[in-house]
């Protein structure tokens, strides 16, 4: 192809244009305000970077938060909703900053995705029951944490003791 430049693997640049000219890639306006947000981005962090103290204090505000959001993504896993995305989400958060969040990251994400996979290819009955031992550690949790008790207390069953947590006895 005479008149186009060819990239490492043998595929024509779409940046160039006939007779090697080049032309003008269409941007979006989206695209446009993301580059510019992360230009930004980078440029607070490498103020960040450039003070030993605030990155230090940068990695300890990241590390508290992106803990407290993968606690309690961990949490959410057996309840309806977001579980496994907040796992996610605080995984992610902790990966700006520490590799072996980002290693962890990527690991847990190829679990999931195996254990959705293996769980779409199952019968009705083994998807029945992982809902039924979903639904029992939920019922545990409820049963631990003292909901079923406070629930009794305030429906006039407080004499119905054997519903007290062991742990809030």
């Amino acid at each position: 192809m005479a008149g186009h430049p060819v990239d490492g693997a043998g595929q024509v640049d779409d940046l160039s244009g006939i007779e090697g000219q080049q032309v003008e890639q269409q941007r979006s306006p989206l695209r446009t305000r993301f580059d510019a947000l992360r230009g930004r981005v980078e440029a607070w962090r490498e103020r960040i970077e450039a003070k030993p103290t605030l990155r230090r204090t940068y990695r300890v505000v990241i590390s508290a938060i992106g803990g407290i959001v993968l606690v309690a993504g961990i949490i959410m896993i057996p309840y309806p909703g977001p579980g496994w995305a907040v796992v996610f989400i605080g995984l992610a958060v902790l990966a700006t900053e520490f590799a072996w969040a980002r290693r962890l990251l990527r690991y847990a994400r190829s679990k999931y995705d195996a254990w959705t996979d293996w769980l779409a290819r199952q019968t009705f009955a083994v998807r029945l029951l992982v809902l039924a031992a979903t639904g029992l550690v939920v019922l545990a949790t409820l049963y631990l944490l003292n909901v079923y008790y406070l629930v009794a207390d305030v429906v006039g069953l407080d004499a119905w003791t054997w519903l007290q947590s062991p742990l809030f006895g």
